[in-house]
């Protein structure tokens, strides 16, 4: 266990605390979960950099990091969904993609193939990531009497840009999907075959 590892574990372990502080109702709980959440996401570029820079990257760290992050990210999405903020369909979609992906991706480990993770992935968790933020900034800052804050919030939902946006980043999560089989078509025929 080195200190990236612990940093990925304790990503996981605050997610409960994350959830617990969306559904409190506390005038200050959901910016408290905005503040969790982004530490928690500056932890995983911290952990990832510390790991490469010592030559601390372990399998275990390769199969927790990703693990941890989707861990996060779905529990807040579903969380929304359940809170009403954004469709079960958008979140049903982007966690087929990421069920999908995975398992497929240990299955070929399995039979020990590899995949290649394109760098689009990553933009895709940073897109998801975004997303939350902004929906947590939304939910979260609403009661703050700050008239600049107000008026933001005001703009976004006048022109529903939970909405849109959060399609946005569905619809993009669904083509990193299919870029993902695309890309891995060659691998993936050798397993099938």
């Amino acid at each position: 266990m080195n200190l990236p590892n612990i940093l990925t574990l304790c990503r996981i372990l605050v997610t409960p605390l994350f959830i617990i502080l969306l559904f409190y109702d506390h005038p200050y709980a959901k910016s408290w979960a905005l503040f969790i959440f982004v530490v928690a996401m500056l932890t995983d570029i911290f952990d990832g950099y510390y790991a490469r820079k010592h030559n601390l990257v372990t399998d275990y760290g390769r199969f927790l990091d990703p693990l941890a992050d989707k861990v996060m990210v779905l529990s807040a999405l579903i969380s929304f969904a359940v809170m009403d903020v954004i469709p079960y369909w958008m979140v049903s979609l982007i966690i087929f993609r990421d069920v999908f992906v995975t398992g497929l991706r240990m299955a070929m480990s399995s039979k020990n193939k590899t995949m290649v993770t394109s760098k689009i992935a990553k933009r895709k968790t940073l897109s998801q990531v975004l997303i939350i933020i902004f929906i947590l900034f939304n939910i979260g800052f609403n009661t703050l009497p700050i008239s600049w804050i107000k008026d933001l919030i005001l703009f976004s939902k006048q022109y529903d840009l939970i909405y849109y946006l959060t399609l946005l980043v569905t619809l993009f999560t669904v083509f990193t999907g299919l870029t993902y089989l695309y890309t891995n078509r060659t691998v993936i025929r050798q397993f099938i075959s």
